[in-house]
Protein backbone atom coordinates (compact mmCIF):
# COMPACT_ATOMS: atom_id res chain seq x y z
CA UNK A 1 0.00 0.00 0.00
CA UNK A 2 0.98 3.64 -0.36
CA UNK A 3 -0.04 6.55 1.82
CA UNK A 4 -0.02 10.33 2.06
CA UNK A 5 1.01 11.48 5.55
CA UNK A 6 -0.07 14.76 7.14
CA UNK A 7 2.37 15.87 9.82
CA UNK A 8 -0.09 18.37 11.29
CA UNK A 9 -2.47 15.55 12.22
CA UNK A 10 0.16 12.77 12.67
CA UNK A 11 -1.65 10.30 10.42
CA UNK A 12 -2.31 9.52 6.80
CA UNK A 13 -4.88 11.50 4.84
CA UNK A 14 -5.22 8.45 2.60
CA UNK A 15 -3.91 4.95 2.05
CA UNK A 16 -4.35 3.15 -1.27
CA UNK A 17 -3.82 -0.38 -2.47
CA UNK A 18 -5.05 -2.84 -5.07
CA UNK A 19 -6.64 -6.04 -3.81
CA UNK A 20 -7.22 -9.03 -6.07
CA UNK A 21 -9.25 -12.20 -5.69
CA UNK A 22 -6.00 -14.15 -5.19
CA UNK A 23 -4.76 -11.84 -2.44
CA UNK A 24 -8.12 -11.84 -0.67
CA UNK A 25 -8.19 -15.64 -0.59
CA UNK A 26 -4.51 -16.33 0.22
CA UNK A 27 -3.59 -16.71 3.88
CA UNK A 28 0.20 -16.84 4.01
CA UNK A 29 0.90 -14.70 7.10
CA UNK A 30 -0.43 -14.41 10.64
CA UNK A 31 -1.29 -11.13 12.34
CA UNK A 32 1.85 -9.74 13.99
CA UNK A 33 0.54 -6.98 16.31
CA UNK A 34 4.02 -5.41 16.14
CA UNK A 35 2.95 -1.77 16.20
CA UNK A 36 5.92 0.56 15.64
CA UNK A 37 6.83 4.04 14.44
CA UNK A 38 7.39 4.44 10.71
CA UNK A 39 11.06 5.24 9.95
CA UNK A 40 10.15 6.49 6.47
CA UNK A 41 8.18 9.48 7.76
CA UNK A 42 10.85 12.24 7.68
CA UNK A 43 9.20 14.29 10.42
CA UNK A 44 8.53 11.23 12.57
CA UNK A 45 5.25 9.36 12.79
CA UNK A 46 2.94 8.98 15.76
CA UNK A 47 4.10 6.46 18.38
CA UNK A 48 2.44 3.65 20.28
CA UNK A 49 2.75 5.85 23.38
CA UNK A 50 0.39 8.42 21.86
CA UNK A 51 -2.43 5.88 22.05
CA UNK A 52 -1.59 4.43 25.47
CA UNK A 53 -4.44 5.01 27.96
CA UNK A 54 -6.11 7.35 25.44
CA UNK A 55 -9.32 5.36 25.24
CA UNK A 56 -8.90 5.05 21.45
CA UNK A 57 -7.89 2.03 19.38
CA UNK A 58 -4.93 2.08 17.03
CA UNK A 59 -7.25 1.78 14.06
CA UNK A 60 -5.78 0.40 10.84
CA UNK A 61 -6.47 2.34 7.67
CA UNK A 62 -5.11 -0.43 5.45
CA UNK A 63 -6.44 -3.45 7.42
CA UNK A 64 -4.06 -6.15 8.57
CA UNK A 65 -6.62 -8.71 7.42
CA UNK A 66 -6.18 -7.42 3.84
CA UNK A 67 -2.44 -8.13 4.03
CA UNK A 68 -2.41 -11.83 4.96
CA UNK A 69 -1.14 -12.82 1.50
CA UNK A 70 2.40 -11.70 2.42
CA UNK A 71 4.50 -11.59 5.57
CA UNK A 72 6.08 -8.31 4.51
CA UNK A 73 2.82 -6.53 3.80
CA UNK A 74 1.40 -7.84 7.07
CA UNK A 75 4.38 -6.43 8.98
CA UNK A 76 4.19 -3.11 7.11
CA UNK A 77 0.51 -2.70 8.00
CA UNK A 78 1.50 -2.19 11.66
CA UNK A 79 3.50 0.98 11.06
CA UNK A 80 1.98 3.81 13.09
CA UNK A 81 1.65 5.84 9.88
CA UNK A 82 -1.18 3.43 9.03
CA UNK A 83 -3.00 4.05 12.34
CA UNK A 84 -5.70 6.54 13.29
CA UNK A 85 -7.50 7.05 16.64
CA UNK A 86 -10.77 5.14 16.44
CA UNK A 87 -13.39 4.66 19.13
CA UNK A 88 -13.46 1.04 20.24
CA UNK A 89 -17.14 0.53 19.37
CA UNK A 90 -16.43 1.85 15.87
CA UNK A 91 -13.18 -0.03 15.19
CA UNK A 92 -14.45 -3.35 16.49
CA UNK A 93 -17.98 -2.98 15.13
CA UNK A 94 -19.22 -1.21 12.02
CA UNK A 95 -15.70 -0.47 10.67
CA UNK A 96 -14.71 -4.13 10.98
CA UNK A 97 -17.88 -5.09 9.11
CA UNK A 98 -17.01 -2.68 6.31
CA UNK A 99 -13.48 -4.06 6.07
CA UNK A 100 -14.90 -7.58 5.73
CA UNK A 101 -17.32 -6.39 3.06
CA UNK A 102 -14.48 -4.85 1.05
CA UNK A 103 -12.64 -8.19 1.08
CA UNK A 104 -15.82 -9.79 -0.21
CA UNK A 105 -15.90 -7.19 -2.98
CA UNK A 106 -12.34 -8.17 -3.94
CA UNK A 107 -13.29 -11.84 -4.10
CA UNK A 108 -16.47 -11.21 -6.07
CA UNK A 109 -15.23 -8.45 -8.39
CA UNK A 110 -11.75 -10.00 -8.86
CA UNK A 111 -9.71 -6.77 -8.72
CA UNK A 112 -10.45 -3.54 -6.84
CA UNK A 113 -8.66 -0.37 -5.75
CA UNK A 114 -9.27 0.61 -2.13
CA UNK A 115 -8.67 4.08 -0.70
CA UNK A 116 -9.22 4.71 3.01
CA UNK A 117 -8.63 7.57 5.38
CA UNK A 118 -9.90 9.90 8.08
CA UNK A 119 -11.96 13.02 7.53
CA UNK A 120 -9.83 15.61 9.29
CA UNK A 121 -10.71 19.10 10.50
CA UNK A 122 -8.76 22.06 9.13
CA UNK A 123 -7.62 22.87 12.65
CA UNK A 124 -6.74 20.46 15.43
CA UNK A 125 -9.64 19.81 17.79
CA UNK A 126 -9.56 16.64 19.90
CA UNK A 127 -6.06 15.13 20.09
CA UNK A 128 -4.27 12.33 21.92
CA UNK A 129 -0.70 11.78 23.08
CA UNK A 130 2.43 13.90 23.21
CA UNK A 131 2.42 14.16 19.42
CA UNK A 132 -1.13 15.53 19.46
CA UNK A 133 -2.63 12.99 17.07
CA UNK A 134 -5.92 14.39 15.78
CA UNK A 135 -9.04 12.33 16.47
CA UNK A 136 -11.16 12.29 13.28
CA UNK A 137 -14.92 12.72 13.43
CA UNK A 138 -15.49 10.45 10.41
CA UNK A 139 -13.74 7.93 8.17
CA UNK A 140 -14.15 7.11 4.50
CA UNK A 141 -13.54 4.27 2.09
CA UNK A 142 -13.65 4.45 -1.68
CA UNK A 143 -13.71 1.31 -3.82
CA UNK A 144 -13.04 1.21 -7.55
CA UNK A 145 -13.94 -2.06 -9.29
CA UNK A 146 -11.44 -2.50 -12.13
CA UNK A 147 -13.22 -5.47 -13.71
CA UNK A 148 -15.61 -4.40 -16.51
CA UNK A 149 -18.18 -3.03 -16.21
CA UNK A 150 -16.18 -0.72 -13.96
CA UNK A 151 -17.90 0.98 -11.05
CA UNK A 152 -17.15 2.99 -7.90
CA UNK A 153 -18.68 3.38 -4.46
CA UNK A 154 -17.78 5.39 -1.37
CA UNK A 155 -18.61 5.19 2.32
CA UNK A 156 -18.57 7.89 5.01
CA UNK A 157 -18.95 6.70 8.60
CA UNK A 158 -18.92 8.66 11.88
CA UNK A 159 -16.23 7.62 14.36
CA UNK A 160 -18.67 5.88 16.69
CA UNK A 161 -20.44 2.56 17.11
CA UNK A 162 -23.49 1.86 14.96
CA UNK A 163 -25.98 -0.93 14.30
CA UNK A 164 -27.13 0.62 11.03
CA UNK A 165 -26.77 -1.38 7.78
CA UNK A 166 -23.61 -0.53 5.84
CA UNK A 167 -25.71 0.62 2.91
CA UNK A 168 -26.81 3.53 5.12
CA UNK A 169 -23.29 4.97 4.83
CA UNK A 170 -22.87 4.53 1.08
CA UNK A 171 -21.97 7.70 -0.80
CA UNK A 172 -20.80 8.79 -4.22
CA UNK A 173 -17.09 9.30 -4.70
CA UNK A 174 -17.91 12.94 -5.45
CA UNK A 175 -19.38 13.21 -1.93
CA UNK A 176 -16.22 11.74 -0.40
CA UNK A 177 -14.07 14.16 -2.39
CA UNK A 178 -16.16 17.07 -1.15
CA UNK A 179 -15.85 15.89 2.47
CA UNK A 180 -12.08 15.34 2.29
CA UNK A 181 -10.83 17.87 -0.25
CA UNK A 182 -9.07 15.03 -2.08
CA UNK A 183 -9.25 14.13 -5.77
CA UNK A 184 -9.38 10.38 -6.37
CA UNK A 185 -8.53 8.51 -9.56
CA UNK A 186 -7.43 11.61 -11.46
CA UNK A 187 -5.70 9.51 -14.14
CA UNK A 188 -8.95 7.84 -15.18
CA UNK A 189 -10.17 9.44 -18.44
CA UNK A 190 -12.16 12.55 -17.51
CA UNK A 191 -15.50 11.53 -18.96
CA UNK A 192 -15.41 8.09 -17.37
CA UNK A 193 -14.16 9.51 -14.06
CA UNK A 194 -17.01 12.01 -13.85
CA UNK A 195 -19.61 9.37 -14.69
CA UNK A 196 -18.31 6.84 -12.15
CA UNK A 197 -17.78 9.35 -9.35
CA UNK A 198 -21.13 11.12 -9.46
CA UNK A 199 -23.42 8.08 -9.20
CA UNK A 200 -23.64 4.80 -7.30
CA UNK A 201 -25.80 1.71 -7.55
CA UNK A 202 -25.90 -0.13 -4.23
CA UNK A 203 -27.55 -3.11 -5.93
CA UNK A 204 -24.57 -3.46 -8.26
CA UNK A 205 -22.33 -4.36 -5.30
CA UNK A 206 -23.11 -7.93 -4.29
CA UNK A 207 -23.05 -8.36 -0.52
CA UNK A 208 -24.07 -4.80 0.36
Amino acid sequence: YALGYIEQHEQAAWVIYIMTHAEATTKAAKRTNKFRSDPEIPTGSATTGDFRRSGYDRGHLAPAADMVFSGQTMADSFFMSNMSPQKQAFNRGIWKKLESLVRYFAINERKIVVVTGPILPKEKTVTIGANQVTVPTHYYKVIFDLTPPRKMIGFILPNEGSDEPLATFAATVDAVEKATGLNFFSKVPQEEQERLERTISVKAWKGL
